[in-house]
């Protein structure tokens, strides 16, 4: 690991997509985040520096009423209503929505034109397969995937949710058939959650060059540092988060996240995404904000550095 973090305002490259050190999470879109509070904050972020906006197309299928695509119909209107298509990368996932579920070829072909209609734009920056479907084999999706990347409908193409051995598998199938090959990896990890993505599939990825782009980088936003002993915190992921509380690391990681954004005058979100930003292979975490004044801290990560001392209170109170 390097002494600093490199969390300048230099993009980061996956494949031929040139992206922002923060990727802009749309989970929230069409879900906590209505179109008027989602646009705003969509405005903030472009407005700040970044380019990367993350979706699925489930988003947001498990609320009552939705029913998938939610998300992606939300940024489709706010890219058609700026006007900023070419400026934008978008990176959206297949195999989970209801109506379009697992990694077929023909699932993967009908559920693209779905997200492209929702997304009001002819081609997806980078596609995600959202979770492996070892049912299918990977020659099968891939093959699948390529035939999109020819099509001029996806640019380049990434895995989320797979083992280690089905993305060295995947890789390998790539290589040699001269197909389309991941060049991002969206695994979950965070300063509570790091046996997830390290180890064998942080490996896999340094070895193939294949960058990360991790969720739930702020732990359903535990590692704000909003939840603490004895608080409420309205939140529609507030007991996914408070259960950290419950454990030895969560609150030792408070602590060391307390300690050094004291030093800095930053927020513990802040740390936390420059902790992530540090790490090898990772390219861009991504992080939520339901309002423009929670997305004022993710920003703030393109401007932090954090020194040796900092990184190893922070490895240290995460082991």
């Amino acid at each position: 690991m390097s002494a600093t973090s490199n969390n300048s305002r230099t993009p980061r490259a996956l494949g031929s997509l040139s992206v922002s050190p923060l990727s802009l999470g749309g989970n929230v879109f069409g879900w906590t985040a209505d179109e008027a509070e989602s646009f705003a904050v969509l405005d903030a972020y472009v407005a700040g520096g970044g380019n990367f906006i993350d979706t699925a197309d489930v988003y947001s299928a498990w609320v009552p009423g939705n029913k998938g695509g939610e998300s992606e119909t939300v940024l489709g209107n706010w890219l058609a209503s700026r006007g900023n298509r070419d400026d934008i990368v978008i990176a959206t996932k297949v195999g989970a929505h209801p109506d379009y579920k697992g990694l077929a070829a023909a699932t993967i072909k009908s559920a693209v034109e779905e997200s492209l209609t929702r997304l009001r734009t002819d081609y997806i920056d980078l596609y995600y397969t959202h979770y492996d479907d070892e049912s299918v084999e990977v020659g099968e999706f891939l093959t699948a995937l390529d035939d999109l990347v020819r099509a001029g409908k996806v640019r380049e193409i990434g895995a989320s949710n797979i083992s280690a051995q089905r993305l060295e598998e995947s890789l390998a199938f790539s290589d040699r058939e001269g197909v389309a090959r991941y060049v991002a990896l969206q695994p979950h990890y965070n300063l509570v959650s790091r046996d997830t993505y390290e180890g064998e599939l942080a490996d896999v990825a340094a070895r193939n060059g294949v960058s990360a782009v991790p969720y739930y980088a702020l732990a359903s936003g535990f590692l704000t540092g909003k939840y603490r002993p004895g608080t409420a915190v309205d939140s529609a992921r507030s007991g996914k988060a408070a259960q950290y509380l419950d454990t030895d690391r969560g609150p030792r990681v408070l602590e060391a996240l307390d300690t050094v954004a004291a030093a800095h005058g930053a927020e513990p979100a802040t740390v936390a995404l420059a902790w992530l930003a540090a790490q090898p292979t990772v390219a861009a975490p991504i992080a939520s904000a339901r309002t423009t004044a929670q997305l004022a801290p993710l920003l703030a990560v393109t401007d932090l550095t954090l020194n040796a001392p900092e990184l190893t209170l922070l490895n240290e109170a995460s082991a």
